[in-house]
């Protein structure tokens, strides 16, 4: 009984928080939808560093097995997360930075992959992107929400209780999402 009890006080915990962060996710899904549809429309920004950022990513996952992937991609989003959160003490500019980074690239890599593969290639995208992007989400509207705390009475106060529901949100509903997620795109990719 008491496990229960201890993820029911939890997860009640995680989700008044995020009701207190939602109007941060929203702003953080906006620009995320806006600068993909920049990405998209317009993939002429960066395009020679995507691509060999792209192919840096490629090399480094060549001769690894699925596990490996799963680890590499779980890994690399966990820690991508976690810093959304914990950059938002600069006024929420990092957590700002790494949506529009993300919305555009998005964009940019769903346009190409459709352009060559045919639009049937984002049937992969959408499994682990279920899990990935709402991860993403809440996590840059947690780092934009301890940034714009900042601003105003008891900031002491808020930094503190930011912090301590920000990471309790991040181990209970930010890393099961990002393990579904790594897990399912870890498979695919080593499907293909």
């Amino acid at each position: 009984m008491k496990k229960v009890s201890f993820f029911v006080k939890n997860y009640s915990a995680c989700w008044k928080f995020l009701n207190e962060s939602k109007w941060h996710v929203v702003f953080a899904f906006g620009i995320l939808m806006l600068l993909f549809f920049i990405g998209f429309i317009y993939p002429f920004f960066f395009r020679q560093e995507i691509f060999e950022w792209i192919e840096k990513l490629v090399l480094s996952l060549e001769g690894k097995g699925t596990l490996e992937i799963i680890a590499f991609i779980f890994f690399n989003n966990l820690k991508a997360s976690f810093f959304a959160i914990i950059t938002g003490i600069g006024f929420g500019i990092l957590p700002l930075i790494t949506i529009v980074l993300n919305g555009y690239l998005l964009g940019f890599v769903i346009r190409e992959s459709a352009v060559r593969n045919g639009i049937g290639v984002l049937w992969q995208l959408v499994p682990h992107g279920i899990f990935e992007l709402p991860a993403i989400l809440f996590s840059v509207g947690i780092g934009m929400k301890i940034g714009t705390d900042l601003f105003g009475k008891d900031i002491g106060k808020k930094l503190k209780y930011n912090f301590r529901e920000g990471l309790r949100f991040f181990v209970f509903v930010i890393f099961p999402l990002l393990l579904v997620a790594g897990i399912i795109e870890g498979i695919l990719i080593g499907l293909t």
